[in-house]
Formats: C-alpha cells, structure tokens, sequence
C-alpha cells in the first residue's frame, strides 16, 4: 500500500484497471466452477426449476448416491486410474530417458533426431493413418491403444531436455566417468534425482492428459469393459440420463427422472476429484520446472 501511495496519478489509475479487468476475468472462470459445486449438492427438482444460483437449494446428497451406485462409474473410474498411472510411468520413462540421450554433446546425429521429434509438432498422417497404424499394429480395441501411441509428448520432451542441458553440469558426467559410473548408472543415479522438479510437472502434465483423454477411446475402443471414465460421462451427458439397470439402488432408479441435472454435475465433481487431490504436491514443483525447462538451452 505504501508503494501504491508513492506512485503517479496515471500510474494508479493503470493498476486500477489492470486489477479490475484481472478481478473480471477471475470471476468470469470462477463462477461456473462455484455453480457446479452448489448444483451437484442441490436436489434435483432445484437443478430442473433453475433455483440454484450461487448456494446449494435444498442440500442434497442423491446425486452423488446415484453416482457412485452406477456401475459404469466405478467401471471407467478404475479404467481411467489405471490409464493415467500406467500411461504416466510410460509417458515419464520415455521423455526422461529420449530427453537425456538428445542433451549429450556426444550423441551421434543428435540434431537430425530432434529435427525428426520436432517435425512431427507440425506435421502428422492424420487421423485415417493412424487409426490404421493403430489397427495393423494390433493395438485396436485394446488398452494399449491408449498408451503406445502417445508415449512421448514432443513439447514435454523438449522442455525435459533443456531441463537437463541448463540444470545439471556436464562435470557431473566427466567427475562420473572418472570413478568408472557407467551410462546408465550415471542417469538413474545422477540425472534422475536432479530433474524432481522437471518430473513432477510431466506427471501433472501427462496426468491430467490421461486422465481427460477421450477422443482416442471414442476412436479406438469398442469394449464398454475397457472405457475411461470419460467415455461413460460423454454418453450420460449426451444422452441427459443413467441406464437405470446399471444402478444398483432400487429406490435410486425410481428417482432417476427427477435427477438428470444433479447428476451430471455430481459427475463432473468425480471426475475432477483426482486431479484437484494430486495437484497441491506437484505446485511446488511446477512453476520451477515449467521456467527452468522453458529457457533456450
């Protein structure tokens, strides 16, 4: 406030305008996030009729009793689980491992290898070759499909490698090879514990990636077994309605009618319960690994 006294007429009549119009905008993305909290814990014939504002009308837990009695819900939630925590392990494991090889001076054809990565930023087959690729590879309508394809992000690859080239020196490397540390020992015990930071941010990177990926499932799977939680959504949202034979609740199928607004913002609120639970312990991590990782090495 003392440095706000201390500035000129035109430069506090600037920060005015800049916090109201910041103040604007935070509200505008607030709001609708604020509404689904209150519409998922509101009854449904409050949803329907339009009451719920801002607060929840008529406090109520049904929605979220409906949800977790569906049982697709519990089907693609641990469909999605299980994507996003293998499909993260392999994302990690494959941009760490590619991003170390290409930061050594002493790789051969490093240029030409990233040029290849970068290339495909830009250009790609598109979606008929590689529901194709996909399909000869034996992949279709299988898990993997989901997990193969995509194991390195280009972007996450180039700010992992600048990562490593700005953070680590190269007399880590020459003082390793001195005392007889191989390759492989020098990354995993060297490498790896200096880039905590860089890591967190792709697990956040590549988590929340999995986690709402659904267009690739629309695409590639057929299997109602093996859908993500996504897929599920997508159909009950589109179609306004739960098949009443996949809840278990007698009594919650005969409310059903009277729910379609509740329960879909009590799925939306699932679905984005994983992600708001990981994401304070990678916060830490992810302004310093995103600003380390953005500098041109």
């Amino acid at each position: 406030m003392r440095k706000f006294k201390n500035l000129s007429r035109n430069d506090k009549l600037f920060y005015i305008l800049i916090i109201t119009i910041l103040t604007a905008f935070f509200l505008i993305v607030l709001y609708p996030c604020i509404f689904v909290v209150s519409a998922s814990f509101s009854s449904g014939t409050a949803v329907q009729s339009g009451k719920v504002v801002l607060f929840p009308v008529d406090f109520s837990l049904e929605g979220y009793k409906t949800v977790f009695n569906t049982k697709n819900v519990w089907i693609g939630f641990g469909n999605s689980l299980f994507y996003t925590v293998v499909g993260t392990i392999i994302n990690i494991v494959m941009t760490m491992t590619a991003a170390y090889c290409l930061s050594r001076d002493d790789l051969p054809g490093r240029n030409i290898i990233m040029l290849l990565f970068t290339f495909t930023m830009f250009f790609g087959g598109g979606l008929i070759p590689t529901y194709m690729v996909v399909q000869n590879l034996g992949l279709l309508n299988t898990r993997w499909a989901l997990l193969i394809p995509g194991a390195i992000g280009v972007y996450n690859l180039i700010v992992a490698r600048t990562f490593i080239i700005n953070t680590i020196p190269r007399e880590l490397l020459e003082a390793s090879q001195i005392d007889g540390c191989s390759d492989i020992m020098y990354y995993l015990s060297v490498v790896l514990p200096l880039s905590k930071a860089i890591i967190a941010v792709l697990v956040l990177f590549y988590g929340v990636a999995h986690w709402n990926a659904y267009f690739n499932a629309m695409i590639y799977l057929h299997d109602k077994a093996i859908y993500p939680l996504t897929l599920f959504m997508r159909e009950i949202l589109m179609s306004s309605q739960i098949d009443p034979s996949t809840v278990s609740d007698p009594e919650l199928q005969a409310r059903l009618a009277d729910m379609v607004g509740v329960i879909k913002y009590s799925l939306i609120m699932v679905s984005m319960i994983p992600v708001l639970l990981i994401y304070p312990f990678v916060q830490k991590y992810f302004v310093k690994g995103v600003m380390i990782g953005s500098v041109k090495g």
